[in-house]
């Protein structure tokens, strides 16, 4: 059945792991029926969520070095949110496959990066009680290949935690689409809908789409990148632009028995290379990511090379902007050794130096692209302040909310959708209710 001519009180748009999240919690903690989610592609969590798009990771600011305190509190509530979901849905469904736990570390390498390790460990323990400051000794026991082959005289510390979450967000799409149709046999989710426009009509939002017009009294956008395109086309976010950038991986055989990261630098909000166990094959370890700049909203589309532009803005406002953000000498040389890796030949030897970082006896033909991985983050670009906005960015318009959502956006999916959920009260004015206190009890333990 299509969604021709069809109203709803809310229509969400994009199918991956936020709107997914914002679908359950709408259907498991509201009497709110008339629901609907559109999604472009032939299934659920195909761009950003997929596996083979993202880093795994369930990101809870422990040994994430670049966030502050106050930004690893906020993200460690929402991430404990999923957390929880999962811990639950797997005692439901113990067959189901969504995450794997493994030991998870962030290594400093040198006298500098262990002092700063400490440092930081006595600022986030309390936040964190499971965190653990570790030594070579206790590194070597855990995960051998980090110590074997470094120089003896080299000093090496880790912050430890046992909450290492490998996570297939695709799959953990899935898992919150069918609890949230179990839960209320109204709720519709459509499949290669894809919205060509949207227009307010009345005291409701009417959009068209090539499965005909769906008209909404509140409409959430969690299409990723193409949020913001869609934020400009009614006027929202126009001193805003994207930044996208674009990640890559290598592969190896089984080197690590969790994850390991390495010191960010500091003033980026990206990841450091760092190695994950493969989600559904743990005999294969994962490197990455890298990260580039990308004209386009999604890394393996060309079709969307021409959306960026629309989203970007030719003026030349974004153009000062980015131009200012790119060659700050900390991120120029950052973008400029990610291009390289890229390259014929001279990336994965340049790559290798990197990875040697983790694991000293690793060897160049040891590491093999991953053909066909990597996904495209949105980073927001503010043309007012010509700055790159770090975290999460969300929109909110009449009846309508744009989420645009970088990394940790998948760790903070539940939250997102708390949040979003209030907001949707709000905008109907209250004559629905939200158990506010069952999604705290079931997801805030």
């Amino acid at each position: 059945m299509d969604p021709q001519n069809r109203q709803y009180d809310l229509l969400i748009v994009g199918g991956g792991v936020v709107g997914t999240a914002l679908l359950y919690t709408i259907c498991r903690y509201t009497d709110l029926k008339d629901v609907c989610l559109i999604e472009k592609y032939k299934d659920l969590g195909l761009v950003n969520s997929a596996a083979w798009n993202n880093s795994q990771t369930l990101h809870f600011g422990d040994i994430e070095t670049n966030y502050t305190i106050q930004k690893a509190t906020s993200v460690k509530q929402m991430a404990d949110m999923v957390k929880n979901y999962l811990e639950d849905e797997k005692k439901r469904n113990p067959d189901k496959k969504i995450f794997h736990r493994y030991s998870k570390m962030v290594l400093g390498v040198g006298a500098f990066q262990s002092e700063g390790l400490r440092k930081r460990f006595l600022v986030f323990r309390d936040l964190f009680p499971d965190l653990q400051l570790i030594g070579k000794e206790e590194i070597a026991r855990i995960e051998p290949k980090v110590v074997e082959g470094r120089p003896a005289d080299q000093e090496i510390a880790a912050l430890l935690t046992p909450d290492g979450y490998t996570v297939d967000f695709r799959e953990l799409c899935h898992s919150f689409t069918d609890n949230a149709k179990a839960l209320n046999n109204k709720a519709e989710v459509y499949f290669n809908t894809q919205l060509e426009s949207i227009k307010r009509d009345g005291n409701s939002w009417s959009v068209k789409t090539n499965k005909g017009i769906i008209s909404a009294r509140i409409v959430i956008v969690a299409a990723g990148a193409h949020s913001l395109l869609i934020a400009k086309s009614l006027g929202y976010g126009k001193n805003l632009s994207l930044l996208s950038m674009a990640g890559s991986f290598y592969t190896a055989e089984k080197v690590l028995n969790g994850k390991v990261y390495t010191i960010q630098v500091e003033k980026l909000p990206f990841a450091a290379i760092h190695g994950d166990p493969e989600v559904h094959d743990e005999t294969i370890t994962r490197f990455g990511p890298t990260a580039k700049p990308i004209f386009r909203l999604e890394r393996h589309s060309m079709k969307t090379v021409g959306e960026y532009w629309k989203t970007f803005g030719l003026g030349i406002s974004p153009v000062i902007s980015l131009l200012k953000i790119i060659f700050d000498r900390v991120l120029f040389g950052y973008v400029f050794l990610n291009f390289l890796y890229d390259l014929p030949i001279i990336g994965k030897r340049l790559f290798l130096k990197e990875v040697k970082k983790i694991i000293p006896t690793m060897k160049l033909s040891d590491l093999r692209v991953a053909k066909g991985y990597g996904g495209t983050r949105p980073q927001i670009v503010n043309n007012t302040t010509r700055k790159l906005e770090m975290g999460e960015a969300k929109l909110t318009g009449d009846n309508i909310v744009f989420n645009i959502t970088p990394s940790p956006g998948a760790s903070t999916c539940l939250g997102n959708a708390y949040n979003d959920t209030r907001l949707i009260m709000d905008f109907l004015g209250n004559r629905f209710s939200f158990d506010e206190a069952g999604f705290l009890q079931d997801l805030v333990k």
